[in-house]
């Protein structure tokens, strides 16, 4: 059986009623990837295999680490060792030093506390665009992005998400990870000179807080997601002018805030 990168064959027993049977099933496979900048360890994470300079460098974007590609000095990846090492034209930087770091603030205007990662709030932007969208679009870019999800559909065990304009899906990335995936389309618009203004967000996951933040620092405007958003993510969402779209399932969405970027009827 040919099975995609990333992925191993594993013994498992299928039950169906009372029926029995012993077969081999595709399962994605986990690694861990430790990123050593400027000669300190920074983190480990846990993802699916390939597009380590992507999801690396999309991760030092998101952390307000770097600003663009040529922040980059080098990137050496060792895939046996599970390591990648980064040097930064700039060295140590104000970020890197705050990574980790709490910061307590107020959200929303609503009174209601909550913590932010200190780097959060320094590259956390609010997205200003005026991209509209018609209620058939959002139904064709979901169905995009259900299509080009072979190891979803082969394990049902990865995220996958897309970068899409002009009715098609620009670039596509998937991770075991909600959060790398994002990292991962962020890094290849970064390395490969691919503008994110006035471009979408199609995911097949849950919607947090979190992955507001991600698409406020890549400039994005909307967010196409399968899966449901929190209430977190939607007082962000709204402070941060960014269209909210869950549950977005066949010809079925919510539009959850800035309703004004889809063209009702």
């Amino acid at each position: 059986m040919d099975i995609p990168r990333g992925t191993a064959l594993h013994q498992v027993i299928k039950l169906n009623g009372t029926e029995a049977a012993a077969v081999e099933e595709p399962v994605v496979e986990e690694v861990p990837l430790t990123v050593f900048l400027n000669g300190k360890e920074l983190i480990t994470m846990l993802a699916a295999e390939g597009e380590e300079n992507y999801l690396v460098t999309g991760f030092l974007a998101s952390e307000g680490i770097i600003e663009k590609a040529g922040d980059i000095k080098s990137l050496e990846l060792d895939s046996l060792q599970g390591i990648v090492k980064v040097e930064t034209v700039a060295g140590e930087t104000i970020s890197e030093k705050l990574f980790l770091k709490r910061y307590l603030t107020a959200c929303c205007g609503k009174g209601r506390s909550t913590f932010y990662f200190a780097n959060d709030v320094l590259t956390a932007r609010t997205v200003n665009s005026s991209l509209q969208l018609t209620p058939a679009s959002i139904v064709a870019y979901s169905r995009l992005l259900e299509q080009q999800s072979d190891v979803f559909r082969l394990t049902g065990g990865v995220h996958g998400g897309a970068l899409a304009a002009d009715g098609k899906l620009i670039c596509f990335s998937a991770d075991i990870g909600r959060h790398n995936v994002f990292d991962k389309i962020y890094g290849r618009c970064l390395l490969e000179g691919i503008s994110t203004h006035d471009k979408i967000i199609v995911f097949t996951g849950r919607v947090s807080s979190e992955i507001i933040l991600k698409v406020s620092k890549m400039n994005i405007a909307v967010i196409i997601a399968r899966s449901a958003p929190t209430g977190l993510a939607l007082d962000m969402a709204e402070e941060l002018g960014i269209t909210v779209i869950g549950f977005a399932r066949g010809e079925r969405c919510n539009i959850y805030t800035h309703s004004e970027r889809i063209l009702l009827a």
